[in-house]
């Protein structure tokens, strides 16, 4: 069908608060349909919205729609048409998995337009919107070709790189050749070259990440760099699942990939672990006893995949392990009915070494009054801080924990017998387990570990895991890493608050 050229009242001002062109009948595919085109300009809103009636021989076949910040990743601009490039919500049910957790398909749209000035009109209005978008124009992204099952650059290649290149996104991509060698990357990126800082890897790489650019000089600059995560580790990625799942998007590295596209961005907090003159920065967890045995000593099993630490799981349990030690903690309102008044004034101030030289990010520096601690005493069986609410995909360990509320979630498991252990194992993985007697479950301002030996063997001690690496242990060889803190000096942990940005789906 022959269009008309486009009229006065066909363009859109851009000083209304919402308008919408003149529906006209194109080809979509390959098939004639009427077309719509929706745009906001209004404050706080983002994009604006295709919609079309499906027809075949004059009759309707329903409707289909497209959001531009929902469901599209990208748009090319041609002669005579307009190729709309998604990344959409499957239609149908049957795409959704059991968990009921929405799935994405990648998917063309082809509007043939029978004049270039209408392609010129509509190409500049859809541009015009997806440039109001705000999202990255240039990333750079770090793969971790050692983590998990070392699949990390094929999953780039495979499906975070197509998806970029169909957004339009340009992107310079550097593999990390050895421990640590991420955080030495952040700790000189010219990150005024880039819209954000991408990890193709598990939680390890981006708290080596934060790290490095805590370390820097320009730090307050710096740590405002959007930071982005996509799943390239085997038994991690606690924060893409707490990013993906309260949207209700699947766990994928495709998924996560599209949260960085659309440019969303939320608060993050971010907790300083000093002990003396050592500090480091946690975005994820930190534990001590069973989780970190499972998680460290597991290792070895590592060629086994995620069964590894259902199988270490069921080892540890049945030669437990509990370890003497103290906890310190501020706790945050409504949970001040925990633990006991800390008597010593001092006690749980920890000490901060003199930092006063450095230029680099210093620590969160929120003090409180001696008489706001309280304590809770060993013999412990394991002792988990979180910051967001998943420990790895399958693992929901603080239910109750936000990415930017100034609070840590302190998990105590205490006394407990062995079946009720095995029992927490299944029930940990949808967040139940806080709900057991024999678990204790609350929030805190700051806190002070101080780890012990194993009860019943004054030789062995255990270790601290952070977001999945190891800052401290009780084997005296080990601890000749000067990377490492001492396993037996306190630790004192406090928060900043929303101190780092992330990428995030909504």
């Amino acid at each position: 069908m022959a269009m008309e050229p486009p009229s006065e009242k066909q363009k859109i001002p851009t000083t209304n608060i919402q308008t919408q062109t003149e529906t006209v009948t194109v080809s979509v595919n390959g098939s004639p349909s009427k077309v719509s085109l929706s745009l906001s300009n209004e404050p706080g809103t983002r994009g604006g919205e295709l919609r079309w009636h499906l027809s075949d021989h004059g009759k309707s076949r329903g409707e289909r729609s497209l959001d531009f910040d929902r469901d599209v990743l990208g748009v090319e601009i041609e002669i005579k048409r307009i190729v709309v490039k998604t990344f959409e919500i499957a239609q149908k049910e049957s795409r959704l998995n059991c968990l009921g957790e929405k799935k994405r398909i990648r998917r063309d749209y082809i509007f043939e337009m029978e004049t270039k000035e209408m392609v010129t009109l509509w190409g500049r209005l859809i541009s015009d919107c997806m440039n109001s978008l705000g999202r990255p124009q240039v990333l750079f992204v770090i793969v971790n070709p050692f983590g998990g099952n070392k699949n990390g650059p094929k999953i780039f290649e495979n499906e975070v790189k197509p998806l970029l290149e169909a957004a339009g996104i340009n992107f310079k991509m550097q593999e990390t050749r050895y421990r640590l060698h991420a955080r030495e990357i952040a700790y000189s990126l010219d990150f005024t070259k880039y819209d954000g800082l991408v990890t193709v890897s598990g939680d390890g790489v981006l708290a080596e990440v934060v790290n490095g650019l805590l370390k820097r000089e320009d730090w307050e600059r710096a740590i405002k760099m959007p930071l982005g995560i996509i799943p390239g580790g085997c038994t991690g990625n606690g924060m893409v699942k707490s990013l993906l799942h309260p949207v209700g998007d699947h766990y994928s590295a495709s998924n996560a990939t599209f949260a960085i596209i659309r440019g969303h961005k939320c608060s993050l907090d971010v907790a300083s672990i000093v002990q003396g003159e050592k500090m480091v920065f946690s975005v994820l967890l930190l534990t001590w006893g069973l989780v970190a045995d499972i998680d460290i000593e597991s290792e070895k099993l590592r060629w086994m995949g995620n069964a590894r630490i259902e199988i270490y799981s069921l080892l540890r349990i049945f030669g437990l392990r509990r370890y003497n030690g103290k906890i310190r903690f501020v706790p945050a309102p409504g949970y001040e009915q925990y633990g006991e008044p800390v008597r010593e004034p001092d006690g749980s101030k920890g000490e901060n070494g003199d930092r006063s030289k450095l230029h680099c990010y210093q620590g969160a520096s929120t003090e409180f009054e001696a008489s706001k601690w309280r304590f809770i005493d060993g013999p412990f069986v394991t002792v988990w801080i979180h910051n967001v609410p998943w420990a790895s995909k399958d693992v929901m360990a603080a239910p109750k924990a936000q990415f930017s509320d100034g609070c840590l979630d302190l998990v105590i498991v205490r006394d407990c017998p062995k079946t009720v252990l095995l029992s927490l194992l299944l029930s940990i993985r949808d967040g139940s387990h806080v709900n057991s007697p024999f678990v204790t479950y609350l929030k805190v301002k700051a806190l002070q570990l101080e780890p012990g030996r194993r009860v019943g063997d004054s030789a062995m001690r255990g270790i601290i895991d952070m977001d999945g690496e190891v800052i401290a242990r009780g084997d005296d060889a080990t601890n000749q890493d000067p990377n490492l803190m001492d396993y037996g000096s306190p630790f004192l942990m406090k928060l900043d608050q929303g101190l780092a940005t992330l990428f995030c789906p909504i």
